[in-house]
């Protein structure tokens, strides 16, 4: 990723046909001395956002880049996808649905290269999302406090700043389970934060469903820490202790009692303990799933075309380019 530009903005678009245009307009508006760049990936979304990426690129003056994706893969797939087609000495990520204003990319750019900072994360006094989602990220906060080595109180936000050297070590890892965060957080700890406005969501509603909050928590909690390996053995260890101290209580019992039927009891340990045992399978089965996957190489994500506009030697000819598909 050869640093040619001040800054890329990278933005996953997924369902953003009506949202990508008036966002990468306020994007050309800015005022970036060292020059700024736009990658789009098109992540496979159902509406038409691909035919509107492609037509912004003829009719913005900063360089567009659309990546286009065979298949939809995901927010994060997305942004290590983008990251590799980034040129710039700072990369910006940032959502396609307008809730984080683009006149706050500027703010946080300057924040970083000011302050020479490798990362800076962005935080909002007030989020603008439903309150489920709202408290799916404070309890993916809580845990990443707890899994990943990450400074406390820093909130991981979407809408983050970065150099091209973090950018360049992060897209060493090739696997398909990528989390951006967790990435990050193996590369540096010099890391800054800034409060940016959060705006209500322009058009249609999140493509963040309860299932794929499940599944990037999934990605955190098992790609990036052992700790469910070492928690399952310590509460392993917590039932044998119960076992063992409710079998003392069963024996003296029969030596000194007169006990009572036992089919309750001995059925409440036998659902406990098998319960248990199949959440420690279930938990090792899903490292050994993500393992075998990652062995049989499933991609982190397919570009099927890029399109770039291209300037002849006069610098006056803008068009397409179409670059055959490619396995990042």
């Amino acid at each position: 990723m050869a640093s040619c530009l001040a800054l890329s903005v990278v933005i996953p678009v997924y369902n953003g046909a009506r949202s990508i245009g008036p966002l990468v307009e306020a994007l050309d508006s800015l005022d970036v001395p060292g020059g700024l760049e736009i990658v789009l990936v098109y992540d496979g979304s159902p509406d038409d956002s691909l035919a509107v990426c492609r037509g912004l690129i003829a009719h913005t003056k900063a360089p567009v880049t659309v990546v286009e994706h065979a298949r939809n893969y995901g927010e994060h797939n997305a942004i290590l996808t983008g990251l590799r087609h980034a040129r710039g000495s700072h990369v910006i990520t940032m959502d396609d649905d307008l809730q984080n204003p683009p006149s706050e990319v500027v703010k946080l750019w300057r924040h970083a290269r000011d302050t020479g900072r490798q990362v800076v994360y962005t935080y909002y006094e007030r989020k603008e999302h439903a309150w489920w989602r709202n408290l799916g990220s404070r309890f993916t906060n809580w845990c990443a406090d707890r899994l990943l080595d990450k400074p406390r109180g820093l909130y991981l936000s979407s809408f983050r700043c970065m150099t091209a050297f973090v950018a360049q070590q992060i897209l060493r890892y090739e696997g398909p389970y990528p989390y951006v965060d967790g990435l990050i957080l193996q590369v540096t700890q010099d890391i800054d934060r800034l409060a940016v406005l959060h705006l209500p969501r322009a058009e249609g509603r999140s493509s963040y469903t309860f299932r794929r909050l499940v599944r990037l928590w999934l990605n955190m909690f098992v790609n990036f820490s052992v700790m469910p390996l070492r928690l399952a053995t310590l509460l392993g260890f917590a039932v044998s202790i119960i076992g063992l101290i409710v079998a003392v209580v069963i024996v003296a019992e029969a030596l000194f009692g007169d006990p009572p039927p036992g089919w309750a009891s001995i059925m409440a340990a036998f659902l406990l303990i098998s319960g248990v045992q199949l959440l420690m399978l279930g938990m090792i089965g899903e490292y050994l799933g993500r393992v075998t996957l990652s062995v049989n190489q499933k991609p982190q994500a397919t570009v099927k075309e890029v399109y770039r506009p291209e300037a002849s030697e006069a610098g006056d000819a803008v068009h397409d380019l179409r670059r055959p598909a490619t396995r990042p």
